[in-house]
């Protein structure tokens, strides 16, 4: 069941990263969800780093470091994708 929630989370991160990013992201969206996946995992890391993993209530700013780190992945992988697919 973690595996389903691990998806819909990468999903949810990925999508809002392509709103934070500038610009329109000519990518699918299964490599979406898969940045949005590895940007939640970087972006827990990072918070775990500086000590913000865990708060008292909602943790924004471990869910703005997940989807900063999604939104440089896309930022980094579209013009890549772009350019392969032209």
């Amino acid at each position: 069941m973690s595996f389903l929630w691990a998806i819909i989370a990468g999903l949810i991160i990925g999508l809002l990263a392509k709103l934070v990013v500038p610009g329109r992201q000519p990518i699918p969206l299964w490599l979406t969800t898969i940045l949005g996946i590895i940007g939640a995992v970087a972006g827990n890391a990072l918070a775990t780093a500086f000590g913000v993993r865990d708060t008292g209530g909602i943790d924004w700013i471990r869910h703005v470091l997940q989807i900063g780190v999604a939104a440089l992945l896309i930022a980094l992988v579209t013009p890549f994708w772009a350019r392969r697919h032209a």
